[in-house]
């Protein structure tokens, strides 16, 4: 791991716009669409993208990485290594100093109290976090002094750079949230709305679905940043329509993930009012498999829970045998062209932890009817399989997106060819992607058999990403339906495969350790099905300067440094 720091991190923006940032809020407004709106700005509380990259403009971790995959302070002084001390030879612990004089927005000093109400936040036993697996292995997080804090863990940590970094695990303030743990959580709406921050921007005004008003925020720690005094951040509609606004209309400056067919795109383009940017990193759209019965005839609370294994999915057979049925290369081809490639991997990348799993790249529909044959599963006479009375049909959600409607309609016709009945479900995409444990159509709380997203995770070590798949983290009541483990697998042997992959330091070990357990979730189970390994498609204006995008975080990362070309 190469390390930056953020001072000449911020030479080479000066460097690169040596007149920008003048003044704080001196280039005026800034428009940013994401079609996917953002229904919470704590991303404790939500797995989706659209909250955890709008919350970045708010409030930051100790570090994160930059577009390369390289990790940078924010709020510390520097990046601990065990060169410099900050890591423990024994590899045990992590010191984190915090730079000085950092500010929350409401003019507080951030200390070393507010990083060890973080991890008592997201860790509180009555409590669900969406960010678990962050704070895997953590046994103690204490303060050295108001800016030194010291994070322990119960076994060496090779990779100890998981707490507390990257857009999705970063620091809330105690003062603000301190009344809202465990349960209470949830119930904290203004907090969670309007998050007391350290990054360029504070919330104004927020309209959840909808739109964020936002405003530069007085206390950054860069007094000429942020360059924009406003910002909007509207949220909801479709990919189309915000790719359309700011390619085509020039009403927005920033349009975040076009979903959309590649010539789509490229019509955009030609208008000349901004341009498309692209990079790939782990982002996959899979389909997962519900392990557990999502039958609304279960009493409220048992649905989609341990209590109550899947009728049919808990089959292995089946769910290769709908793996089986996809034609991964059409799909790249309808949805995303040369920002697509076909993959059978949930960690398409770096190159040291990607399998060579290579098995669901043939489509095969005659070996799938034959898979679910001998699964007894026989066709009827209208065509869809049963078995002892009870027909192979699934219900298939998604979150509403036109290249995902395809996907389910081409992926429906497949699976009515080996037999299987399916009904097709999308959902808008911020209440899918929200984290309202009262809704029935998030994505965790997963009220189907299958569903189909794309995520991926912070940075270049897949260690935490991997851990969300271990058998506590299951979304479930008593986390008001937060969590990682989307599918419910449970398997002691994998859990005991992360722990090990926690205590390995050797890179090349850690790479096959991950690369295993990669696979435990794809080839050995089909409990993941991956489809396609999706670059990152965003665009900008020609009028929006300082952009450079990170498929290693958030998309919003440096925000700070926008600017406005005259």
């Amino acid at each position: 791991m190469k390390f930056r720091s953020a001072l000449l991190g911020a030479a080479a923006s000066l460097a690169f716009a040596p007149a920008a940032f003048a003044e704080r809020g001196a280039d005026g407004h800034v428009n940013v669409i994401y079609w996917q709106a953002p229904s919470i700005l704590n991303p404790f509380l939500s797995g989706g993208t659209k909250d955890i990259e709008s919350a970045s403009l708010v409030i930051e971790p100790l570090a994160r990485f930059n577009e390369k995959g390289e990790l940078v302070p924010y709020l510390a002084a520097e990046i601990p290594t065990v060169e410099n001390g900050g890591v423990s030879a024994d590899l045990t612990s992590i010191t984190w100093k915090i730079a000085p004089g950092m500010l929350w927005s409401d003019g507080s000093a951030v200390t070393a109290a507010d990083v060890i109400f973080t991890w008592t936040y997201c860790t509180h036993p009555e409590g669900g976090c969406a960010q678990l697996a962050k704070f895997e292995g953590i046994t103690n997080v204490e303060a050295l002094d108001d800016l030194t804090v010291k994070v322990t863990f119960g076994a060496p940590k090779p990779n100890p750079y998981g707490a507390f970094v990257g857009g999705q695990s970063p620091i809330i303030q105690k003062a603000q949230f301190e009344n809202c743990l465990g349960a209470k959580a949830p119930e904290c709406t203004d907090a969670n709305f309007g998050p007391i921050g350290t990054g360029p921007f504070r919330v104004t005004e927020f309209r959840t679905n909808d739109v964020i008003q936002l405003e530069a925020n007085p206390n950054y720690r860069d007094p000429a940043k942020p360059a924009f005094a406003t910002m909007t951040f509207k949220g909801g509609g479709d990919a189309e329509a915000a790719g359309r606004a700011v390619l085509e209309t020039g009403e927005f400056d920033y349009a975040w993930n076009l979903q959309l067919a590649p010539a789509v795109i490229q019509g955009m383009v030609a208008a000349g009012m901004g341009q498309a940017i692209s990079g790939f990193g782990t982002l996959v759209e899979r389909i997962e498999m519900n392990l557990t019965d999502p039958s609304p005839s279960l009493p409220e609370g048992e649905r989609s829970t341990a209590k109550h294994p899947h009728p049919f999915l808990s089959d292995i057979r089946v769910r290769k045998a709908l793996s089986m049925a996809i034609d991964r290369d059409l799909l790249v081809e309808v949805g995303y062209g040369q920002a697509g490639r076909p993959t059978c991997n949930l960690v398409p990348a770096p190159q040291i932890y990607a399998s060579d799993n290579v098995d669901c790249m043939t489509q095969d529909i005659e070996g799938a009817k034959a898979l679910l044959e001998e699964a007894g599963w026989t066709v009827g006479g209208d065509g869809v399989r049963t078995k002892d009375g009870m027909r192979l049909s699934i219900l298939y959600q998604t979150s509403t997106n036109a290249v995902r409607q395809d996907f389910q309609a081409l992926i429906k016709q497949w699976w009515s060819e080996i037999g299987v009945e399916t009904e097709l479900k999308n959902i808008s995409a911020s209440v899918y992607f929200g984290g309202d444990p009262g809704s029935p159509d998030t994505f965790q709380k997963f009220y189907a058999d299958v569903e189909m997203y794309a995520n991926n995770f912070d940075g270049t070590d897949p260690e935490a990403y991997l851990a969300a798949y271990t058998c506590e983290k299951a979304p479930r009541p008593e986390t008001q339906w937060q969590g990682e483990n989307i599918n419910r697998f449970c398997d002691p042997a994998y859990d005991a495969l992360v722990a090990e992959l926690g205590r390995t330091g050797e890179i090349s070990k850690r790479g096959e350790i991950a690369r295993k357990l990669n696979d435990m979730l794809t080839k050995d189970s089909y409990v993941i099905v991956p489809l396609v390994d999706r670059g990152r498609v965003s665009a900008h204006s020609n009028t929006l300067g300082g952009v450079i995008l990170n498929t290693w975080d958030s998309e919003l990362w440096n925000a700070a440094d926008w600017y406005r070309i005259k």
